[in-house]
């Protein structure tokens, strides 16, 4: 008789364990499920945050290198900004873009946001960050010149792009430096726009050209 109560209790602490057992499996996978979802909802969350700005900039060039690396490897994600990068071609069009409600942030030369101010824009753009710290121009000329100085260009006609850009008036304040009267020794072309002087310049127009990296 008392084998049999004592087979009859092993049996039921034996049929108890695995119950204990299931339940803690079940208990493990809930745990797993819940920080599961708990992940899911926090990429979620973190998809939610980016917020999406449209950024227009002057010109696509190797100066701006830090930039596309920036966007390649993630940094604007990570600082929740979903980026969309246009170009330009120009801080005029740029400036229209960001005017226009087209562009959230326009990339370009400090002297538009000054144009538009003394235009008297009522919502005028503000300059709020500084990417490059030297101008990316640099001048090309049609023969080979070993031996260049700046007072070779007097008397020549040059490409300087657009009256009041930044590459014209870069070019115009080096001249300046080197006693040159951009407006009495030099011939400056500045009707044609930003992007298309290097065009302009290979059809044979100019002795020199004013061009961006």
């Amino acid at each position: 008789m008392k084998k049999k109560i004592l087979s009859f209790v092993l049996s039921a602490v034996v049929a108890a364990g695995g119950v204990f057992c299931v339940a803690g499996a079940q208990e493990e996978e809930q745990s797993k499920k819940n920080v599961a979802e708990a992940a899911d909802k926090t990429a979620d969350k973190s998809e939610k945050k980016l917020t999406k700005v449209t950024l227009n900039e002057v010109a696509h060039s190797i100066f701006y290198a830090p930039q596309y690396v920036a966007i390649e490897l993630g940094y604007f994600e990570e600082e929740g900004i979903d980026l969309t990068l246009v170009t330009g071609f120009g801080a005029d069009k740029v400036m229209t873009a960001l005017l226009s409600g087209e562009a959230d942030i326009g990339f370009m030369g400090s002297e538009s946001s000054i144009y538009t101010y003394s235009g008297g824009a009522k919502d005028a753009p503000v300059n709020f960050a500084q990417l490059t710290q030297r101008a990316g121009n640099f001048l090309v000329a049609r023969e080979e010149m070993p031996d260049f100085k700046w007072s070779d260009l007097i008397g020549k006609d040059v490409l300087g792009g657009r009256k009041g850009g930044m590459p014209q008036m870069v070019f115009e304040y080096i001249l300046r430096q080197n006693g040159i009267d951009p407006a009495g020794d030099v011939n400056i072309d500045q009707s044609i726009d930003f992007g298309s002087t290097a065009a302009a310049f290979s059809g044979g127009q100019g002795a020199f050209t004013v061009e961006f990296y």
